[in-house]
């Protein structure tokens, strides 16, 4: 019996190219296309299960993200393999630490496509070298890298972090490093972009999470 395969990308062009690869592929059927989460679900629900979904990340209702969480709790036995044009680390983690099975940018040759399918259905999951190495980097961050040098902190920025998570005002804290209250207004713009966060408060708890400082028990 054929794997089925079933493919979700807001893109219907790309859409219909895999489907037209995977066709030729020996031992698979698509099943479906859909170009949006919501349309995913109702698929599913009238029993129109996949062995395999490919899986975009950028869409329109429900991102990657949000459906691969989803069918992790509906729909578990469906094996996820993320299609996307970002490469970027964080992207690559989130998916599969939402359930995704493997994950391919979509510049890939249709010979590293079947091979992944064919690691599916085999083996359960498909990473590439690119893939396992963000992964490893991910979750065994070199011990020899201060927690600093994961958000490019110079000196005078990882102090202005460390004087942040106290109750010393923005003022206090120039006072503090010599420095004007303009200079610190730089420090902490550069700090927020940089730990990708919005407040005083996000950057303290993002600085506690990567051990930036240490919190000393009363």
């Amino acid at each position: 019996m054929d794997i089925k395969i079933a493919i979700v990308d807001d893109h219907e062009l790309m859409a219909k190219a895999l489907s037209g690869l995977v066709q030729r592929f020996d031992g698979y059927d698509v099943i479906f296309e859909v170009s949006s989460g919501s349309t995913l679900i109702q698929r599913l629900e009238l029993g129109m299960l996949p062995d395999i979904l490919l899986l975009d990340i950028n869409m329109p209702d429900m991102d990657g993200f949000e459906i691969a969480s989803w069918l992790q709790i509906h729909y578990p036995q469906i094996k996820i393999l993320a299609l996307s044009m970002n490469d970027k680390e964080t992207a690559i983690v989130k998916m599969l630490q939402n359930g995704a099975r493997g994950y391919l940018l979509k510049g890939c040759k249709p010979q590293e496509l079947k091979q992944a399918l064919e690691s599916l259905v085999k083996k359960g999951f498909y990473y590439t070298d690119y893939v396992t190495s963000q992964l490893i980097k991910s979750l065994n961050p070199d011990v020899n890298n201060p927690p600093e040098a994961q958000y490019a902190l110079n000196d005078r920025e990882k102090r202005f972090v460390e004087l942040s998570c106290s109750e010393l005002t923005y003022t206090e804290i120039a006072d503090k490093m010599c420095v004007s209250p303009r200079t610190v207004d730089g420090y902490r713009e550069s700090v927020f972009q940089k730990m990708n966060v919005k407040s005083r408060v996000g950057m303290v708890l993002e600085a506690i999470k990567a051990n930036l400082v240490k919190l000393e028990a009363s």
